[in-house]
């Protein structure tokens, strides 16, 4: 009697089981895959990412081990991170070499279920690690560009040979691979880039001190000698180089506040180290060598002439009394300006804080919302107090920032006029310009100092593109009827945010 097994339902049955389970585990295998991607490209430290690569490439896969190869193009090798922790090494293979090498050659992937069978195997690896390799899948690493930029390789499969869906998946793995491999490039790249940015800024800055002052002092000596009667053109010219000197001293000085702030963190830190040594050294008692306990002296000494930063003096502000300082000032440096500057003072409020810092920051925001508001306008300073929280708002009526330039607006030097504009005018007047450093150090100081700074802001919709020109003047404006209608058409709102302190 000879028995169908097609038509038994027995059979057919385990058959449905197997394929579901099969296709269960594949889809299990895929969002493990989808989350490894997730993980992978949001590292970009490179010890730290060869790291979560192995460990998620072989808990997908069910491998012994996992490897990164990377090109090298000067040595033309491949090379690895292998290990984790402090154990951590570094490999290198010629790129020709084993099948890791054959791969990135070929650009094509490659599945070896017998290792030493093959030849293109590369035992000296094994030798030299101490490690039985018995079968092998590779895949070669492709950037978007369509170079070939490494292999990524693993070993030795749980479950017996590597199958297709093996190769799928660990392509599909490897695809995040060379985003996150791409990504980590790139913010070296930019990690570099700010750093020769910034060493260039503080040469300039260093070296604008000097002729700066020496311009200055020349200046004054021919503003006092001048007598009355003197050319007027001259008198004019000498008043107009003085301005913008002392504008080049005032961006020196604002450079040297952003700057500061990397040798705060290195001070800092430095400063740690030898403070944690004293400390030990003052808990060995009368066992200390005390030629020791002067050299910590010394140091720390030392640290504070290398860097020869004036330490913050913080104290008990009470904000609306220094802001009042800070809206007269600002009026009487805006002559001219047709401008109410209307103030919302809850009164009593205090913050730790250093006056010099605030003054800073303040002034800056202030002075920017002067420069953006057209005459006739007006800018609100005000007070408010959360169950958490002490904000000042500086509000402006003005022209308020394009979406694309507030992405930018506290990344750097970044200015939303055009930088010669700011040649021709003068500060706190309208569309002033500037090097954007105002909000940068406003940036920097929040990050130092325990505040926050933040804004929101609508550009004007009758000139809602940076090349729109506003004329300066409400009642010059052929869009506005009223100044009600400028004030409801844009604007932008500056926020600084303490922490509640206790004012006991």
């Amino acid at each position: 009697m000879t028995i169908s097994y097609e038509k038994d339902p027995r059979i057919a049955a385990t058959g449905r089981r197997e394929e579901d389970q099969s296709v269960r585990r594949r889809l299990r295998r895929y969002k493990q895959a989808f989350h490894v991607g997730q993980v992978i490209t949001s590292e970009t430290d490179r010890d730290a990412l060869f790291e979560v690569i192995i460990h998620q490439t072989n808990e997908v896969l069910e491998t012994e081990r996992s490897t990164v190869f990377l090109h090298d193009d000067k040595t033309n090798q491949l090379w690895s991170l292998v290990g984790v922790g402090l154990k951590k090494r570094e490999i290198r293979i010629p790129s020709d070499y084993g099948v890791a090498g054959w791969v990135f050659q070929h650009r094509i992937p490659v599945t070896v279920n017998d290792a030493y069978k093959d030849p293109r195997f590369y035992s000296e690896v094994d030798k030299k690690s101490r490690f039985r390799t018995k079968n092998i899948i590779c895949i070669p690493l492709i950037n978007w560009a369509g170079d070939c930029i490494g292999a990524l390789q693993s070993l030795n499969n749980s479950a017996g040979d590597f199958t297709d869906d093996d190769r799928e998946l660990l392509t599909f793995i490897s695809n995040y691979v060379t985003i996150a491999l791409e990504n980590m490039r790139l913010f070296e790249e930019l990690k570099d880039l700010n750093k020769a940015r910034e060493r260039a800024i503080n040469h300039l800055s260093h070296e604008l001190k000097t002729p700066l002052a020496l311009i200055g002092a020349i200046f004054d000596r021919f503003f006092k000698d001048l007598q009355e009667g003197d050319d007027p053109k001259l008198v004019k010219m000498i008043n107009r180089g003085t301005r913008n000197v002392d504008r080049l001293t005032d961006l020196q000085a604002k450079i040297d506040d952003i700057l500061n702030l990397r040798a705060f963190e290195e001070k800092d830190k430095i400063s740690h180290i030898v403070e944690s040594a004293a400390g030990l050294v003052e808990e060995c008692g009368e066992d200390t060598d005390a030629q020791l306990a002067e050299t910590l002296v010394l140091v720390q000494k030392r640290i504070e002439s290398v860097y020869g930063i004036e330490e913050s003096r913080v104290e008990k502000i009470v904000i609306h009394k220094l802001l009042n300082d800070i809206s007269n000032e600002a009026i009487s440096s805006m002559q001219g300006r047709d401008l109410e500057i209307i103030r919302g003072f809850e009164e009593g409020h205090v913050v730790n804080a250093d006056e010099k810092v605030l003054r800073k920051v303040f002034g800056g925001l202030l002075k920017n919302a002067i420069e953006n508001t057209p005459d006739e306008g007006k800018i609100e300073v005000s007070i408010r107090c959360t169950d958490h929280e002490i904000c000042i708002d500086f509000r402006d009526y003005g022209l308020g920032i394009s979406p694309q330039n507030q992405k930018l607006i506290f990344q750097g030097f970044f200015h939303t006029q055009a930088t010669m504009d700011y040649s021709t005018k003068r500060p706190y007047q309208f569309n002033a310009g500037g090097s954007g450093s105002d909000l940068l150090r406003t940036k920097v100081f929040s990050e130092r100092h325990g505040f926050s700074v933040g804004f929101e802001s609508t550009r004007c919709q009758f000139i809602p593109y940076d090349t729109d020109e506003c004329p300066g003047k409400i009642s010059e404006c052929r869009f506005s009827k009223a100044k009600s209608d400028c004030f409801s058409s844009g604007g932008s709102t500056f926020s600084v945010r303490f922490p509640i302190m206790n004012q006991d």
